[in-house]
């Protein structure tokens, strides 16, 4: 499973054009849910903006078809599509785009529009962090108490999170392994303790 960029900080910057206020921000975003949920947020924030025009991509941006964007009100293709079409062409996944445009009573046109929305967002990217997405597989497992120590240290070759361990009448491990490390996981730990575990369904 490949590995994609996604942003690793927030970013929000702020341009005056011909009087008008545009706001971008970017967030992660890891769900097509919580991109909605922050465009949400934003337009219940500041009620008071003329517009909130948005895009997003989620998942791997070379390969899904979670996109979306929105004029909000603008004239139709000025906005969203600009901002998406940005996106597209940073190759960052997990992304949500939010411009958000207090008008300041100079029109800017369908040209300006494009300029202003694509813009907010090139601006913003030129700004921006990003660090590796990682996809990953939950796996639990039984173990020995005598063969916990030995597990650990084996774990540490390992790209994981979120491990966690039940004390019953034997051990219950319970991690999550980086995607394109689970075979070669579940091999390691095969031949450490030949042969021997006792893999749980989840």
């Amino acid at each position: 499973m490949p590995t994609y960029l996604v942003p690793a900080e927030p970013v929000d910057v702020e341009e005056i054009i011909k009087n008008s206020q545009f706001i971008t921000r970017l967030r992660n975003v890891a769900s097509v849910e919580a991109a909605k949920g922050f465009i949400k947020e934003l337009n219940q924030r500041y009620p008071d903006a003329t517009h909130h025009c948005w895009a997003y991509i989620v998942g791997d941006p070379k390969a899904t078809t979670l996109l979306g964007c929105s004029d909000d009100g603008e004239p139709s293709g000025t906005a969203g599509k600009p901002m998406l079409n940005v996106l597209q062409h940073s190759h960052i996944g997990d992304v949500v785009a939010v411009c958000t445009r207090y008008y300041g009573g100079t029109k800017l046109g369908t040209g300006g529009l494009t300029r202003a929305y694509g813009g907010g967002v090139k601006l913003a990217m030129e700004s921006i962090v990003t660090k590796q997405k990682i996809e990953f597989k939950a796996l639990s497992f039984n173990l020995d108490y005598s063969q916990l120590k030995d597990c650990e240290h084996l774990l540490k070759d390992f790209q994981s999170e979120n491990y966690s361990v039940d004390y019953q009448t034997q051990i219950i491990v319970k991690i999550d392994i980086a995607h394109e490390q689970v075979d070669t996981f579940k091999q390691a730990l095969e031949n450490k303790f030949k042969g021997q575990i006792e893999w749980n369904t989840i």
